[in-house]
């Protein structure tokens, strides 16, 4: 897939653009994890959420972030990247003027970006967050939350706990209107090394069930939550 460039704020902005065959098709915007450590849009998390909106029939972008890659500028801690996201996803709707409705996804900074940007644009109509650093970062933000969407985390990550997303979860779950749907990933650890697929089934199967752009099947991979395994364990 060829790269393109899209003018941001920083300059030039490298980027993968996949435009759907359906017509008026939904748009989606995919975040990368921390420039300052290492995150790129080709990293595998991204890359595979990409990969799954693209066969959802969405028209999708993913983009470098300031300074990473052939994108210029420098890391600016997450404010100059905020406005990054909202030119590419600019540069995206310019292009699909007539598309319904956007999601956003991200994984770890990504999804703090993306959660951000949720709360700035009202054509997001979704969202899908992976590992989001609640551990490091203040997500009291999201009040109100304007959108229903996903959070899923490792059970075992050792660089964002799962209380600290579990409790962003319950605060945001109190909203009146809003339905975050919580998938913790049993022994997944925080780069989910063998489990990748299983997190897209998780993605796919949240999305079949809002009914949100294509239905995808995939083969059943998705253990059963940690709590319901230590019940059929006792039961045994």
């Amino acid at each position: 897939m060829p790269g393109i460039i899209i003018n941001g704020p920083a300059g030039r902005m490298e980027a993968r653009y996949s435009h759907s065959k359906m017509p008026n098709a939904p748009l989606a915007l995919i975040l990368h994890p921390a420039p300052d450590r290492g995150g790129s849009m080709n990293h595998r998390i991204p890359y595979s959420i990409y990969q799954a909106m693209v066969a959802r029939g969405f028209s999708t972008l993913r983009f470098n972030f300031r300074g990473v890659g052939e994108s210029q500028g420098v890391y600016d801690k997450g404010e100059g990247e905020l406005s990054d996201a909202a030119a590419a996803l600019d540069w995206m709707q310019a292009l699909n003027p007539n598309a319904p409705y956007v999601w956003v996804a991200g994984f770890a900074f990504g999804s703090w970006i993306g959660m951000q940007l949720l709360m700035r644009r009202p054509e997001i109509k979704g969202f899908i967050a992976v590992s989001p650093p609640a551990n490091e970062i203040d997500f009291s933000f999201l009040a109100p939350c304007p959108q229903s969407g996903l959070i899923i985390q490792g059970e075992r990550d050792n660089i964002i706990p799962e209380p600290a997303v579990q409790k962003v979860v319950e605060r945001l779950n109190t909203q009146k209107g809003i339905k975050v749907d919580y998938r913790v990933i049993p022994n997944a650890n925080h780069f989910y090394n063998d489990q990748v697929d299983v997190m897209i089934e998780h993605i796919h199967e949240y999305m079949n069930m809002r009914g949100v752009g294509q239905t995808v099947g995939m083969p059943k991979m998705i253990e059963a939550p940690v709590e319901e395994k230590k019940a059929r364990k006792k039961a045994a």
